[in-house]
């Protein structure tokens, strides 16, 4: 008799042993599942906020060469401002990144100097712009460019509808308009908005002034 009663116990309490275990699989599984759809949820808002900020609104560069220094180094990190083109014109003074006319697949940093329907007389290391504000010219004082440093290659250059005179800081060892001539609107990806990097050189650029 007490070998059946424990037989039979056995028995009643080995299904109540399986159905626990199976609850437990499918709640891992459940909770797997559930932890999964989170996970991909998070990446695609991700995508979502990332992606047009990273290909329409701002984009990072790093500065290659010498052209811009003292102002600009080998290796430091920049944030593109591409929006404001959107809704304004580039101002002279700005520092932008553009596609090199000559190989599109390039991108150069140079600063703004001539715009669209100005002249632009280079001599004697000095640069002056005539526009319909200044018939009689307009001596730009650049107060960004070390003391001392002056602007070669003697020349007057006419600019078109939607073209832009762009040159480095470093006048003697930049390769800018003054070789390879203006650049046009549609070449202009955005301004230099912020130095990212090193952390020491922090800073966030303005349009500089000059003077009427």
């Amino acid at each position: 008799m007490s070998i059946l009663k424990n037989k039979n116990s056995s028995q009643q309490t080995e299904p109540s042993t399986e159905s626990a275990s199976g609850g437990k699989k499918e709640n891992t599984i459940k909770r797997f599942t559930e932890y999964t759809l989170e996970i991909i949820k998070v990446i695609l808002i991700s995508l979502a906020i990332i992606v047009p900020v990273r290909y329409f609104l701002i984009q990072p560069f790093y500065v290659k060469g010498a052209s811009m220094e003292p102002n600009f180094f080998d290796h430091e990190y920049l944030i593109i401002n591409e929006i404001s083109y959107r809704f304004n014109e580039p101002e002279r003074g700005e520092i932008v990144v553009f596609k090199y006319p000559r190989d599109p697949s390039q991108y150069f940093i140079k600063r703004i100097i001539g715009l669209p329907n100005e002249t632009l007389e280079i001599k004697n290391g000095k640069i002056t712009v005539f526009n319909s504000d200044n018939r009689e010219g307009l001596r730009l004082e650049e107060d960004y460019l070390e003391e001392g440093v002056i602007t070669f290659g003697d020349r007057t250059i006419s600019l078109g509808v939607d073209e832009y005179f762009i040159m480095g800081d470093n006048r003697l060892a930049s390769f800018d308009s003054r070789s390879f001539g203006p650049i046009k609107r549609e070449s202009i990806v955005g301004k230099v908005w912020v130095r990212g990097w090193p952390f020491n050189k922090l800073k966030v650029f303005d349009t500089p002034e000059y003077n009427q």
